[in-house]
């Protein structure tokens, strides 16, 4: 438990400064190529302003967090149970909230401050109350594929929201990142042949490839939610769709429990953390401070 925990912790460490970098890149990117044709007819971004926030090096240094955290993060789903490896997750913005205090010099209010401390009571309350992952073994070959289709079906269909409604699907496209963020943490905790490893059962397994799926498209639609706005509200989603859904998957078809006599505890604790991070999202960002820093807080948008 403790192992996992930590791990679930450095992941979450890296998400958020991750996030910070990505964020710094991808507005510096949109800033720049306001004077070009970067984005559709719609108001979405085009494929290649999204590809040029990605050349900046604070978005690639950040991309490699992520993919450490997206490690960390997967060894994680497989030590703890669901409800608590996604939520001590998507605990990252308190990190991303904390570095806007050292990078924007802004001042955190008493609501930032008071959503951060629920954030973390709520976590110490969820780890009390874990009890041992469930297995995820035994799960039907047929549930793997409806995983890698619905993967699919997500990732596909905020691509072309975002593209058909621009800045208006902000929030959509943070809800679907999230929710492809979870089906990934779903995704590892299902996928065959990692114990005893079996190479040959790992590449034909569909549950890894919408851990691909989920994880690159997930990304992306991050990358979008930056550039278009609403982050407040997309970031809200993302807590929400990361957290509740693959919960409760693994209460109920993957085996995961609390300790005998805290299910209250559990489920405080979750309702919590979830309404902790959303509102580090609503009270944080850049509206949130544009009297104190009105160019630097345009720059940076705290979220996943």
């Amino acid at each position: 438990m403790l192992i996992g925990l930590l791990t679930a912790v450095a992941a979450s460490v890296c998400y958020g400064t991750g996030s910070v970098l990505q964020a710094i890149g991808s507005r510096r990117s949109a800033r720049s190529g306001a004077a070009t044709t970067a984005s559709t007819q719609y108001g979405g971004p085009s494929l290649s302003s999204t590809a040029k926030a990605a050349m900046t090096w604070e978005f690639v240094v950040g991309t490699v967090l992520d993919f450490v955290g997206f490690a960390l993060g997967a060894l994680a789903a497989r030590l703890l149970p669901l409800f608590l490896s996604q939520t001590v997750i998507s605990a990252n913005l308190i990190i991303t909230a904390v570095l806007s205090v050292r990078l924007l010099r802004i001042r955190l209010t008493r609501a930032e401050w008071t959503s951060i401390g629920v954030v973390c009571v709520a976590l110490v309350l969820l780890a009390t109350a874990a009890g041992e992952e469930g297995g995820g073994h035994g799960v039907p070959i047929a549930t793997h594929w409806w995983l890698l289709a619905i993967s699919l079906a997500l990732m596909v269909g905020g691509t072309l929201a975002v593209r058909l409604l621009g800045p208006r699907a902000a929030i959509l496209a943070g809800l679907l990142s999230g929710l492809g963020f979870g089906a990934l943490g779903v995704g590892v905790r299902v996928l065959n042949g990692v114990t005893p490893f079996d190479p040959a059962a790992v590449l034909t397994d569909p549950a890894l490839y919408a851990i691909v799926t989920a994880g690159v498209g997930g990304m992306y639609l991050h990358t979008v939610a930056l550039q278009i706005g609403s982050v407040n509200g997309a970031t809200a989603a993302l807590v929400v769709g990361e957290t509740v859904l693959p919960g409760a998957i693994g209460v109920l078809w993957l085996g995961d429990a609390s300790r005998a006599g805290l299910a209250w505890m559990a489920m405080l604790g979750f309702v919590l953390a979830v309404a902790g991070a959303v509102a580090v999202a609503w009270f944080g960002g850049p509206a949130a401070h544009v009297e104190e820093q009105p160019q630097q807080a345009a720059e940076l948008t705290p979220t996943r």
